[in-house]
């Protein structure tokens, strides 16, 4: 959808606050969560005069802490931000340790062209040299930037600009805290409104020499919809995992491989057992670009949808 009905006065930016690091304020007990969106935005340099951003507080949580539901509530949250014609462009404010998950999953459902733009901050917000501020005003410029527009979801941090699809988290520390697996990975989309309702559930394991095959067969006994699966290398892992990931298939669970290496395509190459090809065999479906962390988010939508194994497939390997 395209909104190019004309701007009178102030481009409009909602900022959507929903916690985090840059939100945070030190107590005896840690840095938590403390401030909505009006106080960031007093905090935060100025831009130009012609940007009005108006605030919404949606929640105040840790993304570490962040349920599903609430991941969904974001960027149902942004859809009703994009549905007033008047919304030039939307901010998310979020903590940085899932914000590569939710971005994605914004992006997933990211059919207006005009810019959504996540970020969030390394240091609290009353610790010396917070750069929060920083990048909430170098976020809001962005999303009211026309250039920005059909670029999909943004991460904004540090000076950087991302693309939200292949982003992950790279430093605990650098104020530049993420990279990307492939800067211009295509964008499909999911049709239809963001789910409110029942979501699918999806399991994600990190595999390692002398992990338990048990692991997925607990995740189906709980009735995991999805799992994904970090391997080795391009896709590898030992035959017994492959041979629990073929009777989880024939139950009706939908496996992704990925790798745990952070760059590089992931590709079936290898046998033996375990290898991806054989874990392809087995009916597994490989992520060839996207990390553990969204392949999860991807299969978690597109399951939700009920869309079919052939089709998932499809939609992980767009563009390999």
């Amino acid at each position: 959808m395209r909104n190019d009905s004309p701007q009178s006065g102030p481009t409009k930016i909602v900022l959507i606050a929903t916690g985090g690091t840059i939100a945070a304020q030190t107590t005896p007990d840690g840095a938590v969560p403390a401030l909505g969106a009006g106080e960031m935005l007093t905090a935060t340099a100025p831009g130009a005069e012609a940007v009005e951003v108006v605030g919404l507080d949606l929640m105040a949580v840790d993304s570490s802490a962040m349920s599903v539901a609430e991941q969904f509530s974001i960027v149902r949250a942004i859809s009703e931000s994009l549905a007033d014609g008047t919304v030039a462009g939307v901010v998310v404010s979020h903590g940085t340790d899932t914000m590569e998950e939710t971005a994605f999953l914004a992006d997933l459902y990211a059919r207006d062209d005009r810019p959504v733009v996540f970020t969030g901050a390394q240091l609290p917000a009353d610790a010396p040299g917070a750069d929060g501020p920083a990048n909430l005003a170098a976020a809001i410029a962005l999303a009211a930037d026309p250039a920005t527009r059909g670029r999909g979801v943004l991460i904004a941090l540090g000076g950087q600009v991302l693309p939200a699809r292949g982003a992950f988290k790279v430093s605990t520390t650098d104020p530049a805290a993420f990279d990307t697996v492939r800067a211009d990975l295509p964008r499909p989309t999911l049709p239809g409104p963001v789910p409110g309702g029942r979501l699918a559930r999806v399991d994600a394991f990190s595999l390692y020499p002398g992990v338990s095959p048990g692991l997925i067969a607990a995740a189906v006994a709980q009735n995991a919809a999805g799992i994904v699966l970090a391997a080795t290398g391009s896709g590898n892992t030992h035959p017994d995992i492959t041979a629990e990931v073929s009777l989880a298939v024939r139950r009706g669970v939908t496996v992704a491989v990925c790798s745990r290496v952070p760059y590089g395509r992931v590709t079936a190459t290898y046998g033996g057992g375990g290898g991806a090809v054989d874990l392809q065999r087995a009916g597994a479906i490989v992520s060839p670009w996207l990390r553990a962390s969204q392949t999860r988010i991807a299969l978690l939508a597109l399951l939700t949808a009920g869309t079919p194994a052939d089709q998932i497939a499809e939609f992980l390997t767009a563009g390999a």
